[in-house]
């Protein structure tokens, strides 16, 4: 599994949105400048979530950004493979695949398995409910002092 700065953005992108849930719309810019993310860039990555049914736009003077569902409803792995596709380490570890002639035997397989499975039970369980829920919790944590 590689995550690529669309996808970490991305997945950025919808925490800050998750933060937010149930306020009204951000604007592009205001999230480019807290994920400092290009704006070029993030309409790319903005236009995918909207297409993946992450995100929905609203247009006018109040417009901007916000999340299709809740935060509960959506899994840090579905916007994963979403994005960036399979989180499978090696292309052998899919059922399907016929590209190796030692795929009965080869015991890596099993390991990438093994470590796929790890990964999914990981990302497969975690919402960005959960997340932002976790970034609340780690900002109150911050102590200031003057």
């Amino acid at each position: 599994m590689r995550i690529t700065y669309k996808g970490d953005y991305a997945l950025k992108t919808i925490l800050d949105l998750a933060l937010r849930y149930g306020n009204s719309p951000i604007t592009i810019h205001e999230l480019a400048k807290r994920a400092d993310v290009p704006i070029k860039f993030l309409e790319q990555i903005l236009l995918d979530l909207k297409r993946g049914g992450f995100v929905e736009s609203r247009r006018g003077k109040i417009g901007g950004y916000l999340l299709a569902r809740p935060p509960s409803k959506i899994k840090l792995g579905e916007v994963v493979r979403f994005i960036d596709g399979p989180i499978e380490p090696v292309a052998c570890v899919d059922k399907n695949y016929k590209g190796c002639n030692d795929i009965k035997t080869c015991l890596f397989r099993g390991i990438w398995k093994d470590i796929s499975v790890g990964i999914s039970k990981v990302v497969d369980n975690i919402t960005f409910e959960d997340l932002a829920k976790r970034t609340r919790i780690q900002q109150s944590n911050y102590v200031y002092q003057i």
